[in-house]
């Protein structure tokens, strides 16, 4: 559909949507956390805020109000909490019961766990907090929408920006735990993809206070490197990603988990009418908004796009416009988002952030695609292992 056709059907269906009646339905939404154990770390700089995520979806609940309070539509909001090795899938069928529209705030296993209960075949999830390219792969399921980008997705975006700026030899650290691993996993296959190598790479073990010991470690470790154009660094703890700038042998900048990051949402994207939405934010949570909140955001705001496009709350009938061309969700990143008919994902454009500026924002110019340059940003169709959309 043409972009001007587009604007057409959209304004026609505004018109429509203000000349029908308010009909008054009801939409809850269940954010379902499950609480985990977080691993130590080097640095309690950073601690996760407690309502992370969640506030996100709250901002969105208070979005979607806004339009459908004047369409006799009403949202609610309500947080089911898992405490740590408790039945997820008991609690997700409790939450089932009261709502089919679920925001998952679970990991790997326990996400194709609830998408298999026989409660949620007709309901609509939205894996909010699990970058695994599995879960948008084999391990698919054709109620689960995710609204976090993959971490196929997120290397791509960096992986052109090294393209760009022509950085052909590049070394990398990874860490030990399995998202550090998964993170490494992901920008070696890119790189691959991109016809960019990782000539040499190694693991970071050290359990020492860097706080201390930085200056004197990291330009030993990073000695044995050899020459490279970029530092890899994979670190989704953040734990120790936060002492290799500045410390290495050779003076070389650092991207990954440091340095320049690849990422859903940051503080510093300010662009697109973004400034708006962070400010809203931290007026609701007085912090800064994160990848996970921006992502519950996302997902709260598909379900209410898709309600008020629809006029109804039928789950199959909103999966079957999420889905459609004629979906788009505006959300603050400069082009509209819309969800992939193959594996469920949220198309969007990835941020590529230091601690105080936007760099650049992937899909960088020249990376075209037959269908949207958002597709240049993970499992393309052709590549993708999903079986359960087809």
């Amino acid at each position: 559909m043409s972009i001007r056709r587009r604007l057409w059907a959209r304004a026609l269906t505004a018109l429509m949507i203000a000349a029908t009646p308010a009909l008054a339905i009801d939409i809850p939404v269940v954010y379902l956390k499950q609480v985990r154990d977080a691993p130590p770390v080097l640095s309690n700089l950073d601690p996760l805020p407690e309502d992370l995520g969640l506030a996100g979806a709250e901002v969105g609940l208070a979005d979607n109000k806004t339009t459908g309070g004047f369409m006799g539509h009403n949202y609610t909001l309500e947080m089911a909490v898992v405490p740590v090795g408790d039945d997820i899938a008991k609690a997700a069928e409790e939450a089932l019961a009261r709502s089919p529209f679920l925001i998952l705030d679970v990991q790997g296993a326990d996400v194709t766990a609830i998408a298999d209960l026989p409660a949620a075949q007709s309901a609509l999830l939205f894996n909010a907090a699990d970058p695994s390219p599995a879960l948008r792969g084999e391990d698919c399921r054709t109620n689960v929408f995710h609204t976090l980008p993959s971490l196929t997705m997120r290397a791509d975006a960096l992986m052109q920006f090294i393209r760009f700026k022509k950085w052909d030899k590049l070394a990398l650290i990874e860490g030990t735990h399995a998202g550090d691993l998964a993170w490494s996993k992901a920008m070696t296959d890119s790189a691959t993809k991109f016809g960019l190598k990782i000539r040499k790479s190694k693991t970071w073990a050290f359990d020492a206070d860097m706080r201390r010991n930085a200056a004197q470690e990291v330009p030993l470790f990073t000695q044995e490197l050899g020459d490279y154009d970029l530092l890899l660094v994979a670190d989704e703890l953040n734990d120790f990603a936060r002492y290799i700038p500045m410390n290495t042998w050779l003076p070389r900048p650092v991207a990954g988990s440091e340095g320049l990051v690849p990422t859903t949402w940051s503080r510093v994207v300010e662009q697109w009418g973004a400034a708006q939405l962070q400010s809203r934010f931290h007026e609701h949570a007085a912090r800064d908004m994160r990848p996970q909140d921006y992502a519950a955001w996302a997902a709260i705001r598909t379900v209410g796009e898709a309600v008020t496009r629809t006029g109804g709350n039928d789950p199959k009938a909103l999966r079957d416009y999420i889905l459609s061309e004629n979906f788009e969700l505006a959300a603050f990143k400069g082009r509209p988002l819309s969800f992939r008919t193959w594996n469920g994902q949220m198309r969007q454009p990835i941020p590529l952030v230091t601690q105080t500026a936007l760099v650049a924002q992937a899909p960088l110019p020249g990376y075209l695609h037959q269908r949207t340059e958002l597709d240049t940003l993970g499992t393309d169709q052709p590549e993708s292992t999903c079986k359960a959309f087809q």
